[in-house]
């Protein structure tokens, strides 16, 4: 594995050939890569601890909170201050131990047993117990499914924690609920300190959460600069880090730049020493100066458009069902960005468990998509965009730059959508107005994905009960999928829920796939360890910085 960054199954960037798009498409492309990085790792001597690792992050964090983080650039920071439950394998999959020694599950998943780990502190010095389980996940319960989307999805019917002793903790469920035990995995269910639990939710996003992390908040100013600072006496890592005991790293700085040129130069420089969204234009830039780009893939939803099924003409569903065919996913990897990105061919990425390959109907052919539209009664016009009834067809998507490829992608889409007849306007927004905007479902179609190792994300995104992007109305096949799915304990019949939901969401037109996302990583040649965890997010516990 690599000593730059690692996760089993990530790969390397070795100057990839492109096909650029010129002016603004050029200039927004993101890079992702192939093959295993497997030299180099015995260069660099054994792990030194000590030292500074400086990082450019492509957005800004919305919020320092771990449980309302929801953003990779806000994951990234917030992810070293808190520990979970349980971790789950990148290798395998397989939930491990982390701040539960054990566990067990009711027989109808309705009850999970957490026996904690003794002598597990809080950066403030207060003791992990029982008692820090039940007000975690009461406060994010209170923190509601709009600023915490996340860890309330995972806790879907949570009936409350029950403290059995100082160290164990029953968190109880009214009905099945089997995906909790991944969720009990992710940051958004992250235990934090008392201290912290107490807060509101506007204070929590200001730093200063206290966590039992290896890293701790010294500073927190979200537009520019976020110092972590080394946990003294941090004993209780995840057996999935790479070694135990206190991180490496004295400090990590995490600084804002938005502008992927002036991430590049500045790691090439030495004033970075690892920046998110490395692009393909700028990967020979830092291989000559000894660095390297690695990327891995993220689970869960892939990148694509969701409707608003009440507004304009994607109320039809011929409309939604043109979008499809219309759209040449391979064009807009191979010339957005690059050959080592994957179309999508489902909801679903195809790394994520219960993902249905549907990649014989996901597929290019303008042809089929204007004879959708022709049969629905949508007539071209002398500008070749279409219209029935005195309605254009044209409709606004909602997006932000979460993805420093996503505007150069809608540029491309975009033009593909107008070869058939179809208007496209880009509506780019800051990420919390994507977000309020998103919550009122004030868009005609967002763009987005949404990452996760466990099929259920579907049901954050698409439940009539939960976020329902879509506004629609009953599906029942649909509905009763999302909802037995997380209630069913035998893996072969949930695999095949999930399978169902994804097939159903596919034939009402309420998902059009674009790419999967990759993680793209610029590391300079000093900076060794920092990896990948399941959902495709960084870890700096293993980190660490040689040749200083």
């Amino acid at each position: 594995m690599s000593p730059f960054l690692s996760r089993p199954g990530a790969r390397e960037v070795n100057r990839p050939r492109l096909l650029a798009l010129v002016g603004t498409l050029a200039a927004a492309t993101t890079l992702a890569a192939c093959g295993t990085d497997t030299a180099g790792s015995g260069d660099a001597g054994p792990p030194q601890p000590g030292g500074t690792l400086r990082y450019g992050l492509s957005q800004a964090p919305t919020c320092s909170d771990p449980a309302q983080a929801g953003s990779n650039q806000t994951i990234y920071v917030a992810r070293q201050v808190v520990d979970s439950l349980t971790d789950q394998d990148p290798s395998t999959g397989q939930i491990t131990p982390w701040l539960a020694e054990r566990w067990e599950v009711g027989p109808d998943a309705k009850s999970f047993t957490f026996h904690l780990r003794d002598g597990v502190t809080f950066s403030d010095g207060s003791p992990l117990t029982a008692e820090s389980v039940r007000d975690t996940f009461d406060a994010v319960i209170r923190l509601g499914g709009v600023k915490a989307p996340l860890g309330n999805s995972y806790l879907t019917g949570y009936t409350g924690t029950t403290v059995v002793d100082k160290l164990t903790a029953r968190v109880e469920f009214g009905q099945s609920n089997v995906q909790f035990l991944q969720g009990s995995s992710s940051a958004a269910l992250g235990i934090l300190a008392p201290a912290t639990n107490a807060k509101p939710a506007e204070d929590r996003c200001a730093g200063g959460n206290i966590g039992s992390g290896p890293f701790t908040y010294t500073a927190f100013a979200k537009d520019t600069e976020i110092t972590l600072a080394k946990r003294a006496g941090y004993a209780w890592g995840s057996p999935v880090f790479g070694h135990q005991g206190e991180a490496y790293l004295d400090k990590i700085v995490f600084t804002v730049v938005p502008e992927s040129g002036v991430r590049t130069g500045s790691l090439v420089s030495g004033q970075l020493d690892a920046i998110s969204d490395a692009l393909p234009q700028d990967a020979p830039q830092i291989e000559s100066a000894g660095g390297r780009v690695l990327s891995t893939s993220n689970p869960g939803i892939t990148f694509g458009f969701q409707p608003n099924v009440t507004r304009g003409p994607l109320r039809d569903p011929a409309v939604r069902q043109a979008l499809v065919p219309a759209l040449d996913r391979r064009q807009l990897v191979d010339t957005v960005l690059g050959p080592q990105f994957t179309p999508a061919t489902s909801v679903l990425a195809a790394n994520t468990p219960g993902y249905l390959d549907l990649s014989s109907r996901v597929k290019f052919d303008a042809a089929e998509a204007k004879s959708i539209l022709d049969k629905a009664g949508w007539v071209p016009g002398a500008d070749g965009i279409r219209a029935r009834n005195g309605e254009r067809l044209s409709f606004s998507v909602l997006f932000s730059q979460v993805f420093a490829g996503n505007q150069a992608i809608l540029e491309l889409t975009q033009q593909q959508l107008r070869q058939v007849g179809v208007e496209l306007k880009l509506d780019l927004t800051s990420g919390p107005e994507f977000t309020a905007r998103q919550n009122a479902k004030d868009y005609d179609a967002i763009y987005y994905n949404s990452t996760r190792a466990d099929g259920d994300i579907l049901r954050l995104s698409f439940g009539l009960n939960t976020r329902n992007f879509n506004a629609r109305q009953a599906i029942p096949a649909l509905d009763d999928a999302l909802d037995t799915q997380v209630r069913t304990t035998d893996p072969a019949a949930r695999k095949a829920l999930v399978q169902t939901a994804q097939q159903q969401i596919f034939d009402n037109g309420l998902w059009v796939p674009t790419i999967e996302l990759s993680q793209a990583i610029g590391a300079a040649a000093h900076t060794q360890g920092v990896k990948f965890e399941a959902s495709a997010r960084l870890q700096f516990f293993d980190a660490w910085i040689s040749g200083r």
